[in-house]
């Protein structure tokens, strides 16, 4: 069974269907494997496996993923009759009244959800560290953090506890912790997923849901069991050419790939990092590709991380007033950690015309980038760049409690473009340091067009497989 906790979902549910295995055992070897290394981990905070094994021993619908076990990041995913705290003390008793219709989806899948995963509160930081829950730990090195906000989810899959789980992303979140964590992370392109019933969008558009997996076959046949809108959704994706499953099995052709390694907040990239690029471009010429140099000189790296944060912060005070309607109470100052009230602080200072302006330049943003795409078609960035960070380098001095988005700049100097853009984009771990440290890198496809990253991303995967890597904690060693 441990040996089975490393094969990924799609060949755990042909097991199934074969008959060769029952979902009942598919979910008690991953509950043995969550109780095992959990206590090193912290990964899955709220433990569902009771319901799991009940919903195991009877019918299941039959999906793509029928019976393989799954997890759920505690943000956003909101499972009938499951606790949900989004990291946070404030949300403390809650118990979630209806699902979100993602988790319906997921459910019609198939899968079987065995716990909830643990997030920064309110997903803020590409770290997890929330106080309420205490820090999730780096497979491939405790002392590091898995990124975040999908951090508990990243390292309960890269420790084989489950083969993929739900993942989101406002600003990397599906990205960093994949990278941090040695697995695959596509962050759809916006729209590709309903955030009903409880969402419209989030941050005018920033905020996407889908999964960190240890395959690329298993997003992208996750992504078709989950894509589409649901009624009212603000956003609409270009209709998929073909099912996404269909487009690992097909060439990419000969894709001209431009490649970055320049910041766009113009801070210094860890040479690892670069090199992880380089060894990536290298890859990709091999396989019959094009490379071409890239440079965001032409953006203004202090507006867009000026507009960002305009979105950011007013989300958050938005997020912490929707609970407080929800709950009926107001959040008391010990509930709330202090880079939350002071962020949440700062949003509800800015004025609605502040809020539209810096709308409209990411929106202009996202028209230039845009039209760069009309020469490649694919970018070829780091996924961060910084190594995975020490676990403590995200803890805010009493006097600066906002100290901490300002650490994370560096985790997410690449990511965020995606999210401002709304285009599809993936960290793919085809690199690892000296020491045994994951570093992803990450391709950028253009809007609505997940089809070539799947078609490069199953290139790549065949070309340079990363399946046979396990971390430390994941072995038991």
């Amino acid at each position: 069974m441990d040996e089975l906790a490393f094969v990924d979902a799609t060949a755990q549910a042909e097991l199934v269907r074969r008959r060769e295995i029952a979902p009942r055992e598919l979910v008690e070897a991953a509950v043995a494997r969550i109780e095992r290394l959990n206590p090193a981990l912290n990964a899955v905070i709220t433990p569902l496996f009771d319901q799991a094994l009940e919903r195991a021993r009877g019918p299941l619908p039959e999906g793509p993923f029928t019976g393989v076990p799954f997890v759920l990041k505690d943000l956003i995913a909101e499972l009938a009759g499951a606790p949900h705290r989004e990291g946070s003390a404030f949300l403390e008793g809650y118990v979630s009244q209806h699902d979100q219709e993602l988790v319906v989806r997921h459910r019609r899948a198939g899968l079987i959800v065995v716990g909830k995963t643990n997030v920064p509160e309110f997903g803020i930081l590409p770290t997890t560290e929330p106080r309420r829950f205490g820090p999730t730990r780096n497979p491939w090195d405790p002392g590091r953090s898995p990124g975040g906000s999908s951090g508990g989810t990243a390292a309960a899959v890269a420790a084989g506890m489950v083969p993929m789980g739900h993942g989101s992303d406002g600003g990397g979140s599906i990205r960093i912790p994949a990278s941090c964590c040695g697995l695959f992370g596509l962050k759809p392109t916006r729209g590709r997923v309903t955030l009903g019933p409880a969402f419209g969008d989030v941050m005018s558009g920033l905020v996407c849901e889908h999964a960190i997996t240890r395959s690329v076959r298993d997003s992208a046949a996750l992504l078709d069991a989950t894509a589409g809108p649901a009624p009212g959704d603000p956003y609409l994706a270009p209709e998929p050419a073909r099912p996404f499953a269909e487009e690992v099995k097909l060439d990419p052709g000969c894709l001209r790939v431009a490649v970055v390694t320049e910041s766009p907040t113009g801070l210094p990239v860890d040479a690892e990092c670069v090199a992880a690029v380089t060894d990536a471009a290298r890859l990709c010429a091999s396989l019959g590709h094009e490379i071409v140099e890239h440079s965001f000189s032409d953006l203004d790296p202090g507006a867009i991380t000026d507009a960002f944060l305009v979105l950011w912060s007013a989300g958050q005070a938005a997020l912490v007033d929707w609970w407080a309607r929800r709950l009926g109470r107001e959040p008391a100052p010990e509930q709330l950690e202090p880079l939350t009230r002071a962020l949440s602080q700062m949003g509800r200072q800015r004025t609605a015309g502040e809020y539209l302006l810096a709308v409209g330049l990411l929106q202009q943003v996202s028209r230039r980038i845009a039209e760069a795409f009309a020469g490649f078609d694919v970018l070829l960035s780091p996924t961060m760049a910084e190594l995975p960070a020490p676990l403590g380098s995200f803890e805010a001095p009493d006097d600066d409690p906002l100290f901490p988005l300002l650490r994370a700049t560096p985790f997410a100097s690449f990511t965020v473009l995606a999210n401002v853009t709304g285009q599809p984009a993936m960290s793919v771990p085809l690199y690892w340091t000296a020491a045994g440290l994951p570093i992803g890198v990450m391709f950028t496809g253009r809007f609505g067009d997940e089809a070539t990253l799947f078609r490069l991303a199953a290139q790549l995967e065949a070309a340079r497989p990363w399946a046979g890597r396990r971390p430390p904690l994941g072995t038991g060693a």
